[in-house]
């Protein structure tokens, strides 16, 4: 019985110190910067579930005297009201110099009827000769901006954009 216990410690012993002599260290200033950029990621720091928390409420407007709905912005959102936000999503271009990003790709997008304005971003870059694909994954970071009052407009918006990842 000690001579069973005896192997066993020295077993995991050895492991022990097999596994310190064998992981490597980084000594501080071993990356550059530049290196060390193509390791960072950005988490988004808004959700498209969070964006989905909204309500309606129909109201009659000039344009509109039958009524129309406007959304109701939840509390969080309104915090985050003209701060820096990181968000990803699927690139949808609405003309030649405009894009939206979206939950969705666009065959499941806002304007085919397959989801609601909330899964949906208007999006002002801060580079306006971007050129980007349809359903582009990306991830931007910008100023968020919300929109409970003009019902032509987008209800979400990121302004000062520029692409952090996916270009």
């Amino acid at each position: 019985m000690r001579k069973t216990i005896f192997i066993l410690s020295t077993v995991i012993i050895s492991g022990f110190l097999l596994m310190s002599v064998g992981t490597p260290s980084l000594n501080k200033g071993q990356l550059s910067n530049k290196d060390f950029s193509e390791y960072t990621t950005f988490s988004d720091t808004l959700s498209w579930k969070l964006l989905g928390r909204i309500k309606y409420e129909k109201k009659a407007s000039k344009d509109y005297p039958g009524g129309i709905m406007y959304p109701i912005i939840n509390e969080t959102l309104k915090t985050k009201n003209k701060k820096e936000i990181v968000m990803s999503g699927f690139i949808i271009p609405i003309d030649n110099k405009n894009y939206a990003l979206s939950k969705n790709v666009f065959a499941s997008c806002f304007f085919c009827g397959q989801a609601g304005p909330e899964t949906v971003m208007g999006i002002k870059f801060e580079d306006e000769s971007i050129r980007l694909k349809t359903d582009q994954y990306v991830t931007l970071k910008g100023n968020f901006r919300y929109n409970d009052s003009d019902v032509d407009d987008w209800v979400y918006h990121i302004e000062n954009a520029i692409i952090v990842k996916g270009e």
